[in-house]
Parts: C-alpha cells; structure tokens; sequence
C-alpha cells in the first residue's frame, strides 16, 4: 500500500480474516479499529494487538447505528467483513443469517455515506451458485437452486449485499469495492461452523477419521489468509477498484478426498518430527476416512457444488496480486498452529 497511513474500521475484526488483516494493516502503520459482537469473533484473535498504538478494540453489533455513525465519522475506510459464517449456520438458523448479512450490510453502508468512507465489501464464492462455467469469472451469470432449500439463503443474501453496494456507489457516488472470498484458510480459523481444512487437522491429530461428504470428488481452492489480507489490502489502495467486483482465491484445484489424504499425511510428517509416533489408537490410513451421505451431515436434499474455481485475471490486472502460499504451505501452518 501507499506510504500515507489511513484509519481502517474493520467489521468482525476479532474473526479469523478480519484478526489477520487488523495485525497487517497496523504492521504498515494503519489506525485499526475492530468492532465485533463477538458472535463468532474470539477475543484471544485479537488479544496480541491490544495496546499496540492505532489499535482499537469495540464490542458491539454492527446494527448499533449510533456506535456505527460514531466509528464511520473516525475513519477513511471500511473493511466490511461482518456476516454469519458456515454451512452450519446457514442451515440451522437461515434467520440469523439472511437478516445479518442484509441489516448489517445496509447499517455499514448508511453510516459510510453520510462520511463519505471508502467501503470494502466482503462477499463470498457462493454468489456464484451452482456456477457452471469454471473458473468462475466476476462477470459470469449466476445460477442458484430453490428458494426451498434453505442452503441457498447464504448465497442470495450477500448476492443482495453485493447489489446493494454497488447501489450505493451508483446512487450516491459512494466508493465501494467488492470482493468475493474462495475458501480462505490459515491459524486461528476455527472448525466449529464446518470449515473443512481445521476439522480435518484436529482429527487427524486426535486420531478421529476424517468425515468426508458425498463421495469426496467435490473440488475446492484454498488461499491462504495470508494472501487473502494482502489482496484486500492492495483493493484498499487501487482507486481504478472503486465500482468493481473481484474474486480472491487460490486456483489450486483439489479433491476434498485428496485434502484429506494430504491432511493426514501432512500430520503423520509432524508426527514423526515430534518424535510422536503413529495417532492415538490410529486405524490403518484407508480406515481414517469415513464417506458420509449429505443427507446425513446437513438435511435431505442438500446441496453442493462439485468444483469452485476463481479466475483471478481481474484483480491481478488491477493490483499486481497473486497467491503466494500454496496447499502445502497453508497445511503446514495449519497444523503448526494447532498442536
């Protein structure tokens, strides 16, 4: 980024992204300030940044638009990454999600135009629905299942808040910037809401057998955070990104039963080097993955898609970015960070 220093106000910044890109920007000598409701944030994410100077730390909802109004006339950019996070979520409590994602995106931007703040949108792969065309590209259509299977209120949701920023900007000349996450991985991301790559470390360190669903030849990119907070960062400085969609992800293609063989070769290596030997009441390696029926992890009739690709030309045309980190690395940091 520029050498001028901005004020950042970064939305659930206590999360796992948003942790990141608070230690990073302040690294380049940024004011931050976090707030977080601390729903799914963790305060230990953010616990190393406390006390450093141009650290802030705020507890409350987004939709508290008296504290909003507050923080948004106290800096230049927003960094909007606020949402209900997981598969998990989406099905059990569509509620919490579509209403969190849409209110809190509207409460971002209504206290972002009346300061005139720069606003990065953070969006996400599912917008692209049962993308048929790979890679997907930020122009692409966008095919979604029914309105019937609550799977897809995740996906439609932050569709309505990408439409909605990109309203404001139109509208309002407001200076809004999207970006679409593909699978974002690294320390600190937690398991609980069914990212895949810390719930298969964690067994494979406890010596469980890894749950893979459906038959494990659906296909995911995983980019490590890393590289996800270097490219909102460069988004943060381009001027030509105002008004504009852009994928961030990884284009490493692999299976979700190659990552599990790979998770757990990657923990037996560890093993080995800790002097640790074989996992507890370890099975032999083909009994260490299980195949679960869909039905059975989520509800009848789930949905998944089978490869989720970026093409990420657009935003290394604009900023020069490219993922530095590949699977091997985000998987050695991973369990480094776990054990």
């Amino acid at each position: 980024m520029g050498h001028e220093s901005s004020r950042f106000l970064i939305t659930g910044g206590a999360g796992f992204v948003g942790s990141h890109l608070a230690e990073a920007l302040l690294a380049q000598g940024h004011a931050v300030t976090v707030v977080d409701d601390l729903s799914t944030g963790r305060m230990e994410n953010i616990a190393p940044l406390a006390g450093q100077p141009g650290f802030r730390f705020v507890i409350d909802t987004i939709e508290n638009e008296v504290v909003m109004d507050r923080l948004a006339g106290e800096c230049d950019t927003i960094v909007h990454l606020a949402a209900a996070v997981g598969v998990e979520l989406v099905v059990h409590d569509p509620v919490r999600t579509i209403e969190t994602n849409i209110l809190g995106t509207r409460a971002v931007l209504q206290a972002a135009k009346r300061y005139g703040c720069k606003v990065l949108l953070a969006s996400t792969s599912e917008v692209y629905g049962r993308g048929v065309r790979v890679p997907f590209s930020e122009e692409d259509d966008r095919v979604e299942g029914p309105t019937t299977k609550s799977r897809w209120c995740y996906a439609a949701s932050k569709a309505v808040d990408e439409f909605l920023g990109l309203a404001y900007h139109r509208q309002y000349g407001l200076p809004v910037v999207i970006f679409r996450l593909f699978n974002t991985v690294g320390p600190r991301q937690s398991g609980r809401y069914g990212m895949v790559v810390p719930r298969f470390v964690r067994w494979a360190m406890e010596g469980e057998p890894l749950a893979v669903y459906g038959d494990g030849s659906q296909t995911r990119c995983f980019l490590h955070v890393a590289d996800a907070v270097r490219a909102i960062a460069a988004l943060a400085a381009c001027p030509e990104a105002v008004g504009q969609v852009y994928n961030v992800g990884s284009t490493e293609e692999v299976s979700i039963l190659e990552l599990a063989r790979r998770v757990l070769d990657r923990v037996d290596r560890w093993r080995a080097e800790q002097g640790l030997g074989g996992a507890p009441g370890q099975p032999a390696s083909g009994a260490r993955i299980r195949l679960i029926p869909y039905e059975e992890a989520y509800e009848a009739g789930f949905e998944d898609m089978q490869r989720r690709v970026p093409d990420t030309s657009k935003i290394r045309r604009a900023t020069g970015w490219v993922p530095e980190k590949g699977l091997e690395e985000i998987l050695g940091d991973v369990v480094g960070s776990m054990k």
